[in-house]
């Protein structure tokens, strides 16, 4: 199964938990339709691949988003958990009980100056000193990063990035300490800068409510963007 990077990462803890293999692509089902092809070329059965953007794929009759199958899909899923006196809002929640509670956060900043976009982007990648991303953001400490930009990624052990380098576009990857996500992007499209944000509560986490507060999440990407942003105006 695929998703693409800014996705919610709950299809990968059913996969780790599950067994079976799970793959990123980069944002657009572009990428997800060409690995999939890759993947049956090699003899593989793909059984599923969504985007954020509100896009499925179920079996690979159609190596793109498709909403027809989609729909057939979740009424046959509705009309088999009628069957067990469930509905799909319980049967969400079973599976979150299963693999952990997942909550995200996505929206964008409108910026018409490309100049400036690309300043906050070259703000990040050289925060302190030149070549430094940033090291925290408020009281969270930012554990890994990656620039798919100029292909770095501070987890691997060679600091490369496992997805393909693309450097017609920005877009930068946080994880946090306290296992927050955080994606910049710009759009392709777009003058927009686009983030992304999710974490994830252990699955014996009993009362999700304690763990996804509003106090206590606050999407460290969105704060720091505009403390960026803030920096910029003022000419630091």
């Amino acid at each position: 199964m695929l998703a693409t990077t800014v996705s919610s990462k709950i299809l990968k803890a059913i996969a780790l938990k599950d067994g079976f293999h799970f793959e990123e692509t980069l944002p657009g089902f572009k990428w997800i339709g060409s690995r999939v092809k890759d993947l049956l070329d090699n003899g593989k059965e793909v059984l599923f691949a969504f985007e954020e953007s509100i896009g499925f794929m179920c079996g690979t009759s159609v190596l793109d988003k498709d909403g027809v199958s989609a729909a057939v899909v979740i009424a046959e899923m509705a009309s088999y958990l009628e069957t067990k006196n469930l509905t799909l809002a319980q049967q969400l929640t079973e599976i979150y009980e299963m693999y952990g509670y997942h909550i995200s956060k996505t929206s964008y900043f409108l910026c018409y100056e490309p100049p400036t976009i690309k300043r906050v982007f070259e703000k990040l990648r050289n925060f302190d000193s030149p070549k430094s991303y940033p090291k925290s953001c408020g009281a969270y400490g930012i554990l890994h990063v990656r620039d798919v930009t100029t292909g770095y990624d501070s987890s691997q052990l060679n600091k490369k990035s496992v997805l393909p380098a693309s450097k017609n576009s920005q877009m930068i990857t946080f994880t946090f300490q306290n296992g927050c996500v955080a994606t910049l992007r710009t759009s392709g499209t777009e003058p927009k800068i686009k983030y992304y944000a999710e974490m994830c509560a252990r699955p014996e986490q009993s009362v999700p409510s304690a763990f996804f507060g509003e106090k206590r999440f606050i999407p460290p990407h969105t704060i720091y963007i505009i403390s960026v942003y803030c920096s910029w105006k003022e000419g630091v």
